[in-house]
Formats: structure tokens, C-alpha cells, sequence
């Protein structure tokens, strides 16, 4: 059995080598069809500049040979019917008809022409590009010809200079491999010690790995782990349970808070998407956007420092900060709020005037919960009042069985034989704990499929 140390070397040595050989391959052919289009492309451009100095009576022959002085390619001139009519490395007048040349055919009907092949007239194989030109309403063909030994002897030379840089990278690689291989191998044993020391008792329980040396050293260890803790189980079971029970109740009021950030976020998000989209919106309505915006972001700020204070409303350990609110002012606010996530519906305020001693977030949850609720369990509208020392919540919804009334605001308590959930059994729970801390009273009237009154009495 080998260690994981050479397991992990051996395996990259076989990875390393196999992508080294299979890249190079691909590299290699990919980067010579490269070199040769862009020979190609170079002999074209040069065809390009011959053919501006070409008219229809100049001496194509002498043309041909002074440019094979200047730039050492081989240059023919063709006509329409094939016919050469000027050679720079060979007596034009002695070779023979091109028109059946593979490279003046293919440029008759293309953009150019171009093939590798021998050539008889200079015994060496030569990349051809051939490109057609009119010149006084006559063809002619403009062929070059490069010599490919000598592009194959730059190709190389380029390919050598690729070759060592990728070693160069591939080296970099393998060493970072072996570096990696190295600290893989301390940690290793790092966590055998660690876990050595962790129990020295026999296992009951099996567990086992032929993966490496180290797993199955680590394996055997594990099985002792695991017989130790089985025999402190029982022991604690007992305080997981308690413990569990305790977190639960706290994870369930975060998420029922939690739940409420959703109407300011929407409130921010709605009017941000509204501010970006109009780059030309009026500048009081920006304003009043704005202050929106704030506003719930100030609302998000207060339920979060509140968050501590809702995890302990169970508890009676109560840190309320207690203001006079206004609460026309903050219904009012709730209901815009809520309209933007209930678009269409239809909220009717009659509001008095009405100042109460209250923690105004944790109030404002609570209406809040009273009147999305009123919305989620009814399809007309939903009715708000506030007066006589009192805010009502009216609905006709589908309502709520006069037996099951005492108990939905019970905590997890959910009526589901007619669809009335209370938000997973949690929303109302939360309502009823936070009227508690401030020593105001929730009244529920309801008939079934009739409708509901919420009522909070201050």
C-alpha cells in the first residue's frame, strides 16, 4: 500500500506527461497551419502592392524579375488564357500554359489561390498564392511562390523558442505540484496526531479505508472515536435535545422577523428601480422616493437592533425602547409600504388621531402582520380603523373556526383543514408576544367563510 505522498506524485507525473505530449501535438500543428496563413496573408499583401504598379502596358517580364531583386519571392505573371507572361526566375517564353495550375483555378473563382508543391523550373517545393487581376478589361493572374525549406527553418526556429517557454511553465507547475504534495503530506500527519491523542480506547464500531496508509490510519483512529462517543451518547442526548429545543425557539422568532424585512426591502428596491429608470423623474417626486428609501432602510436598522429583543419576548426579558408614536402616521406609512408587494389590492384607512406609548418597530411589525395577513386570507379589501383607543383589522376572507380562535395565536399552531396557516404558525404567536411587552390586548372576531376582525387594544 502506498502513501497518499506517492499516490498524488505518481498520478500528476502520468497527468503531467500526458497533457505535455497531447498540448504539444496539438500546439505544434496548430501553430504551423498558424505560420503559414499568415505567410500566406504576407505573400498577398505583397501581391497587393505589385499589382498597383502594373498596367496594361507595362513590361510584365522585367517587372516580375525587379521584384524578385527586391524582395527575393519568386513572381509569375499570368494571363486570362493561362499563358505566362512574365517570369522572374525563368524565361517566360519556355513554360508552359498555367491555366490548369490548382492555384490560378481556385483564384479564378475565389479571393486567391494557394498550394504547396514541387516545382520543376527551381527543384524545390514552393507555398504558392495566386490572386486575380483586371487591368484594361484583361485578366491576369499575379502568383508568388516562398521556398519552404526556408519557412520550415523559421517555423522550427519559432517552435524551439514556444518549446522552452512551455517547459519553462510546465517545470513552474511540476514544482508547485511537488510543493503542494509535500504540505499535503505534514498536514496529513498533523491530523493522524491530532486524532491520536483524541482517544486511546477500542471500537466496537468498524470503519476502514485501503485507499492509502494514512486513511487507514486515520480510519482505525476514527473507530475509536466513534466508540467513545457512543458510550457518552446517552449522556448527551439529553442536553442536545434541550439545547436543540432552545435554538429552535430562537431560530423561529428570527424567521418570523426575518419575514418582515421583505415589505422594506421591497419599498427600497421598488423605489430605487423606479429613481434609475426615470433619469428625467421629477425632483420632488425623487425626494419623496428618497425618503422613502431611507426611511425603510432606517426601519431595517431598528428591526435588526430589535432582533436581540424578539429572540428574548418568550423569555419576558424585555429591552424595549418605549416613545410616543403616532399611530395614524405609522399605519399610514405600513399601508403604502404593503401596497408595493400587494400591487392591486386595496387597503381603506379611517384613522383618528391616536398617540400610544409603544417600541414603534415592534409595533409596526405587528400591524404589519395583522394586515398582510388580512390581505393573504381575503380577495376584497381589507379595511383598517383607528380609533376609540383601538386599531381594527377587518377582512372578509375566508375566516376562522370560532373553536380554533383560542388557539392561532398558539406558537406552531396551524388550522389547515380550511387553508388559514397563520404564516407557518408563527406570525400571530409573534403579534400576541409583542402586544404582551407592552401590555396591550389582541381580540379576534371571526366567522368562517365570512370574514375576521383583528382587533389590538391599547
Amino acid at each position: 500500500m502506498l502513501k497518499l505522498h506517492d499516490i498524488f506524485f505518481r498520478k500528476f507525473l502520468i497527468i503531467f506527461l500526458s497533457i505535455f505530449l497531447l498540448l504539444g501535438a496539438i500546439f505544434y500543428f496548430w501553430l504551423k497551419s498558424f505560420y503559414l496563413e499568415q505567410i500566406k496573408i504576407d505573400l498577398l499583401h505583397n501581391i497587393d502592392i505589385l499589382s498597383l504598379q502594373i498596367n496594361h502596358n507595362s513590361n510584365l517580364d522585367k517587372t516580375a524579375k525587379e521584384v524578385k531583386k527586391l524582395i527575393g519571392l519568386r513572381v509569375t505573371i499570368i494571363n486570362g488564357k493561362g499563358v505566362v507572361v512574365g517570369e522572374s526566375d525563368n524565361d517566360y517564353k519556355k513554360m508552359d500554359n498555367h491555366k490548369n495550375r490548382n492555384e490560378v483555378i481556385e483564384s479564378a473563382y475565389q479571393k486567391y489561390g494557394s498550394i504547396i508543391r514541387y516545382s520543376d523550373t527551381l527543384n524545390k517545393d514552393l507555398l504558392y498564392v495566386s490572386k486575380k487581376f483586371i487591368y484594361g478589361k484583361k485578366i491576369y493572374y499575379v502568383r508568388m511562390a516562398r521556398n519552404l525549406e526556408q519557412i520550415n527553418e523559421q517555423f522550427i526556429s519559432i517552435g524551439y523558442k514556444v518549446a522552452l517557454l512551455f517547459l519553462i511553465f510546465m517545470a513552474i507547475s511540476f514544482w508547485v505540484a511537488l510543493r503542494i504534495s509535500k504540505q499535503l503530506q505534514d498536514e496529513t500527519k498533523e491530523i493522524l496526531k491530532f486524532l491520536n491523542n483524541l482517544t486511546k480506547q477500542d471500537s466496537a464500531t468498524m470503519i476502514q479505508s485501503n485507499y492509502s496508509i494514512e486513511f487507514d490510519k486515520i480510519t482505525k483512529i476514527l473507530t475509536k472515536v466513534s466508540a467513545t462517543l457512543h458510550k457518552k451518547d446517552k449522556l448527551k442526548q439529553k442536553y442536545t435535545a434541550k439545547l436543540k429545543f432552545s435554538n429552535r425557539q430562537k431560530d423561529d422568532i428570527i424567521a418570523a422577523i426575518s419575514h418582515e424585512f421583505k415589505n422594506p426591502i421591497a419599498v427600497i428596491s421598488g423605489y430605487s428601480q423606479t429613481i434609475l429608470d426615470d433619469k428625467e423623474i421629477n425632483p420632488n417626486i425623487r425626494n419623496k422616493f428618497l425618503e422613502k428609501i431611507f426611511s425603510n432602510s432606517k426601519k431595517l436598522t431598528n428591526m435588526i437592533d430589535r432582533l436581540r429583543l424578539s429572540i428574548k419576548l418568550e423569555a419576558q426579558k424585555d429591552n424595549s425602547t418605549f416613545t410616543k408614536c403616532d399611530l395614524k402616521k405609522m399605519t399610514v406609512t405600513i399601508i403604502e409600504d404593503l401596497k408595493l408587494s400587494y400591487v392591486g389590492r386595496e387597503i381603506i384607512l379611517n384613522a383618528s388621531e391616536l398617540i400610544v406609548e409603544a417600541d414603534e418597530t415592534m409595533l409596526s411589525i405587528a400591524i404589519t402582520n395583522l394586515i398582510e395577513n388580512a390581505l393573504k386570507y381575503s380577495q376584497d379589501s381589507v379595511e383598517v380603523v383607528v380609533d376609540n383607543n383601538a386599531l381594527s383589522v377587518i377582512d372578509t376572507g375566508i375566516g376562522v373556526k370560532i373553536t380554533d380562535i383560542p388557539r392561532i395565536t398558539e406558537k406552531f399552531y396551524r388550522v389547515s383543514n380550511n387553508g388559514w396557516n397563520n404564516s407557518l404558525g408563527v406570525g400571530l404567536s409573534l403579534v400576541n408576544s409583542i402586544l404582551n411587552i407592552h401590555n396591550f390586548k389582541l381580540d379576534i372576531q371571526s366567522v368562517e367563510n365570512e370574514g375576521s376582525t383583528f382587533k389590538i387594544l391599547f
